[in-house]
């Protein structure tokens, strides 16, 4: 090309590019009622000052139509984009633009028909539902109307919009936003172009037809409620790079075993909460491309098998919550580009293996059975900012120096292993400053100094270990304004003042020699757990200062005096509010809020007077109230059942008194699975009334599960309950686990034949009453009673033989009654002794006599004796870790306690003991009342 072709050809492109920016400020280009509708569009709209986009994404929001005014053309607004030959609007891009308001049919927005793309994401719309004229775009490809609070129903007309590449309509709530059945296999069917769908969080509540666009390249549908069979096409879809079907629990998947369509493009795949019971296939090797693959709580079981080495692009690796076991591959910690490594929770075992990739940034291998020293790799992960390794079985003594050279570390976490941590070198030896979470619970730490210089540190648990005296000054100082977390329970401290710690989020000063008043954390605590101490004196008042206070747990020590009323007033934002076995008196707060948010008050074990606090009826979230062992002195308290979530009831060991009266209540206590109203001085009939409200012990759920406080590692629901002759305390509150306790009252009358529906129970105590007449009949429908106490009343008649079907029956206590003719033959009914019978003369057959008229009797063995018990029993598999503390303390079952069978199932004589001691400690309290009851009449 010569120098005269090449001017022409520069002149010809500067004449077009002139051509294009003239056209661009020519006032025509923009329709005026396009722009009109824009400003319309925009009037619809506050700012908002909250930036969504910058706390979930990390990208400053800018509010874009601020610049929307008609001294420029509309085409030249930020975010809209103009054809350059028509002038109109075909793209408009607000995402992230800060707007809040409502988006309804008679939005101008409508009026834009010739839209091609429209992006209104991370917005605040909320009271907006999807118009059905989002369907009349018939140009539109890209629609993006995700996390910016749209709710009800997607309308159908959103399949009519043939043209899509891009459906992005994910959002931030649960159920908010919904999607027809049919309108999603309508919306599969019709849109063929589809390239990204993303529906995540949407409920659409349906199966997955087999019908996806070819052309696909991302698939999110987490969180949608999809049940039913993943179909096989989904993973030979050939354009396929991200599939996300995660957290829906009800859908069942097969992987291909052979090699997948997807498999040279696939990049992401997240399956967790997917239900595949199956191994990890072979098949997996073959998607090389992948960068993340993530399959926890999978039910996968099995090895990790060896191709799996063939994903040497995988950067994040999630097989956690599984049943995987085996040794952890070595060749795992050398993929190239493996960054994060997530295998928790499953039943790993054997040595860890060297660490040879320097990739590696968080590690989790926590909740297996590793053991072993820890590897001295771990020392070369120079990039290296997360390692967690709790509960596993490793051992040998680390000196805090073995960590010191990684630079980046945030969070280590070596909790209940069998590590001893040691400090030899108190000059070397020291931890990364940048460390900000530290768990060394159960590693024998003994004092504080290797802690000097961590002084970043926001979380911090040294639970369970062997520290003694006192916090020392300096470890205040350093963690003033930076820890938020503080776990130092089950140790040995002895002193604390105060807490200075102004950033204070959760303490945890449980189970330790902690004595004088009670410390009161700073004004930020959310958290504050300090039970099971010897702290002394009154609670203060300036606790009600904490107005950020959650759960306040100071149970089990000698604190005295009354309980501040302002509490009461704080159960707006209280939660939990435990004070159990202290010496409080004085009355219950009487003033607890209208709006409150308490779930669980416990002040079992007190000396508190008074009546129960009308206010009570406020706590509409209430779901443990256990107010046993005091002195209140009132009536049975009805007014409750209006509760709707209240669970466990226990009023226990007071001097409440009289008939319990029905009420004209339509619903009452309809929750309701543990009630306990034990040693009172209730009389009248049982209340058949009340017995016919209780509809959650009615069914047998055995998905029912307990409620989740946030804080389940810190505080457990606990309530006092008598079963099979022992008093337990029951730390985790047991769903499966229904009671009722009317013992040691003064009922007369029958038995209700009623009770027999509340099919649910597992315990049935109605001894030491004034009970008449004969057992009913329909008791044999307790299908799943472990536990059936009418002992000391004045039952008559035959023992029904429907009991002999109670195959869960472990404890019968049917003495000092008036029962008469043959004891049933049964299963059960063949493990039982004599003392479960005792003071009822007219009873014959095993084990009391050697016959009954000309029936066979059951012949006693240790197989007999076992018979049943082993796979049967839902409350021992449920009660796993107890230990024997006499029977005034009952027993204490919980988390962190040894392991202790209660049943008569290969020890009779257990049985005969505590059925023993039983009946002496009841006769033992009743002397003590009736010298008490004598002394006060002198």
């Amino acid at each position: 090309m010569d120098y005269k072709q090449l001017s022409v050809v520069l002149l010809l492109v500067f004449l077009r590019h002139e051509l294009v920016f003239s056209s661009s400020i020519l006032p025509h280009l923009c329709p005026k009622h396009q722009s009109t509708a824009l400003l319309k569009f925009k009037q619809t709209f506050t700012i908002d000052t909250f930036d969504m986009c910058g706390l979930m994404l990390g990208q400053e929001s800018y509010p874009k139509t601020i610049s929307w005014n008609l001294s420029r053309d509309c085409c030249l607004w930020d975010g809209v984009k103009c054809d350059e030959m028509s002038g109109h609007v075909i793209e408009l891009d607000l995402g992230c633009s800060l707007l809040v308001g409502v988006i309804d049919s008679n939005s101008s927005l409508f009026q834009l028909s010739h839209l091609q793309r429209l992006n209104l994401s991370m917005n605040n719309f909320d009271g907006s539902q999807i118009s059905p004229k989002f369907g009349r775009f018939s140009s539109m490809t890209h629609l993006d109307l995700s996390r910016s609070y749209f709710s009800g129903q997607i309308p159908s007309e959103i399949s009519h919009l043939s043209k899509l590449h891009s459906l992005l309509l994910s959002t931030f709530y649960l159920n908010k936003l919904r999607l027809a059945n049919h309108d999603f296999k309508s919306l599969l069917r019709n849109l063929t172009q589809l390239r990204e769908l993303n529906l995540r969080s949407v409920n659409i509540s349906s199966t997955i037809p087999p019908i996806f666009s070819s052309h696909l390249t991302t698939l999110r549908l987490g969180w949608t409620g999809l049940y039913g069979i993943i179909p096989e096409s989904i993973f030979h879809l050939p354009n396929l790079e991200r599939l996300d079907l995660h957290h829906n629990d009800q859908l069942n998947g097969y992987f291909p075993k052979t090699k997948w369509n997807s498999s040279a493009s696939l990049i992401e795949l997240d399956l967790t909460d997917v239900n595949f019971s199956d191994t990890l296939p072979e098949s997996l090797g073959y998607l090389t491309s992948l960068q993340s693959l993530s399959l926890q709580n999978c039910n996968l079981r099995g090895p990790i098998p060896e191709s799996l080495s063939n994903l040497t692009r995988v950067e994040s690796l999630y097989l956690g919550d599984n049943s995987l076991n085996g040794t952890i591959p070595s060749w795992i910690f050398s993929l190239p580009s493996l960054s994060l490594v997530y295998l928790s929770n499953n039943q790993f075992s054997g040595q860890l293996e060297d660490f040879k990739s320097n990739s590696l940034v968080w590690i989790y291998l926590q909740d297996n059975q590793l053991q072993g020293h820890l590897p001295m790799s771990i020392q070369n992960l120079v990039n290296l900012t997360t390692l967690d390794l709790a509960s596993n079985n490793f051992s040998g003594s680390v000196d805090v120096s073995f960590f010191s050279n990684l630079k980046y570390l945030l969070d280590l976490v070596l909790s209940y292993n069998r590590i001893t941590l040691t400090n030899e070198d108190k000059v070397k030896s020291t931890l990364p400053e940048s460390l900000e979470k530290l768990g060394l619970a159960a590693c024998e730490v003994k004092e504080f100094e290797f802690l000097r210089s961590a002084k970043n540190l926001k979380e911090l648990d040294l639970s369970n270990n062997k520290i003694q005296g006192r916090i020392p000054d300096w470890a205040w100082s350093n963690w003033e304004f930076s820890v938020s977390t503080l776990n130092l329970s089950h140790n040995m401290l002895t002193s604390m003042d105060s807490i200075p710690l102004q950033s204070l989020d959760t303490i945890d000063l449980r189970s330790n020699f902690l004595q004088g008043s009670l410390p009161i954390p700073a004004i930020s605590t959310i958290y504050f757990f300090i039970s099971e101490n010897n702290l002394s004196g009154e609670i203060p008042s300036s606790l009600c200062n904490l107005m950020s206070l959650k759960m306040l747990v100071l149970g089990k020590n000698n604190l005295s005096g009354a309980i501040p009323q302002c509490l009461g007033n704080m159960s707006y934002i209280l939660e939990v509010l435990d004070m159990h076995h202290n010496n409080l008196s004085g009355a219950l707060p009487t003033t607890f809020s209208i709006e409150s948010s308490l779930r669980s008050l416990n002040l079992h074990g007190n000396k508190l007077q008074g009546k129960i606090p009308r206010s009570l009826v406020n706590c509409k979230r209430l779901q443990v109230l256990d107010l046993g062992d005091n002195h209140l002195n009132d009536t049975f308290p009805m007014w409750l059942g209006t509760l709707p979530e209240l669970q466990v009831l226990s009023l226990r060991s007071n001097k409440l008194h009289g008939s319990i009266q029905p009420s004209r209540v339509a619903s009452l206590f309809p929750q309701l699975r543990i009630i306990d109203l034990s040693y009172n001085a209730f009389s009248g009939n049982l209340p058949t009334s009340l017995f016919q409200h209780l509809k959650a012990m009615r069914t047998i759920d055995p998905l029912t599960k307990s409620p989740s406080n946030g804080r389940d590692g810190y505080y457990q629901d606990s309530v006092v309950v008598v079963t099979k002759g022992l008093e337990l305390e029951v730390v985790r509150i047991l769903f499966l686990y229904s009671t009722i306790d009317l013992s040691s009252n003064k009922f007369e009358g029958h038995i209700p034949s009623v009770l027999g529906d509340l099919i649910a129970l597992r315990v049935m105590n109605l001894s030491h009453n004034g009970l008449q007449g004969h057992i009913p009949s329909s008791l044999g429908n307790l299908s799943v009673v472990e536990s059936l106490d009418l002992s000391f009343n004045q039952l008559s008649g035959e023992i029904p033989e429907q009991l002999a079907s109670l195959t869960y029956l472990e404890f019968l206590r049917l003495s000092h009654n008036h029962l008469v003719g043959c004891i049933p033959i049964g299963r059960q009914f063949a493990t039982f002794q004599n003392n479960s019978y005792d003071g009822n003369d007219g009873l014959r057959g095993f084990p009391v006599s050697e016959d009954c008229g000309s029936r066979e009797m059951p012949k006693r063995n240790n197989t007999t004796q076992v018979l049943n018990q082993e796979s049967n029993s839902t409350f021992l598999s449920e009660f796993r870790k107890t230990i024997p503390m006499g029977y005034g303390s009952g027993l204490i079952i919980g988390l962190f306690i040894a392991y202790f069978m209660l049943s008569s199932r290969n020890s009779n004589w257990l049985s005969r003991i505590t059925e023993e001691l039983e009946y002496r400690i009841v006769m033992r309290r009743r002397k003590k009342k009736q010298q008490r009851g004598r002394q006060r009449r002198h």
